[in-house]
């Protein structure tokens, strides 16, 4: 079991494990979502860009950040729902074959009017093989009290 809102404390960090982005997650996210953008699929077409080639999805970045926030285990069978993600900014591309890794930091915590859950705001982050931050923002969640 994760761990509850009682549990979490303004300024905790959670690192989570790293993956490497694969020629097979573009494929498949492009499939999923049905974006076919040249700049993700078309190595031909990317090389004449300002990346100078294929560049993964943006949205295939955050969903596999969720992925490896499960991974660690901290919310597993405590995170009810979320319900915001706020100022989520895209900083930096994030190609096929580089190695990223995620960060939760434990924001701000509020109770709710339901003795059962509570209000936990985390910024989350993606960095690079490279340690440059990637992509950032805030996750407003509903997290299982203890004693609800």
């Amino acid at each position: 079991m994760g761990l509850f809102f009682e549990d979490l404390q303004v300024g905790q960090v959670f690192p989570t494990p790293a993956r490497t982005i694969t020629e097979a997650d573009l494929v498949n996210f492009a499939g999923v979502s049905g974006d076919y953008n040249p700049i993700h699929t078309d190595a031909e077409f990317a090389k004449d860009t300002p990346f100078g080639q294929r560049v993964a999805h943006g949205l295939l970045v955050l969903a596999i950040l969720t992925g490896l926030r499960l991974r660690t285990g901290v919310f597993e069978g405590t995170l009810i729902a979320w319900l915001e993600i706020r100022s989520y900014r895209f900083l930096k591309p994030v190609f096929p074959g580089d190695t990223i890794r995620g960060e939760t930091e434990i924001l701000e915590k509020r109770e709710t009017s339901k003795p059962d859950r509570g209000l936990v705001v985390q910024r989350v982050r993606v960095y690079n093989q490279l340690e440059e931050l990637v992509q950032e923002g805030e996750f407003v969640t509903l997290v299982r009290r203890r004693h609800g």
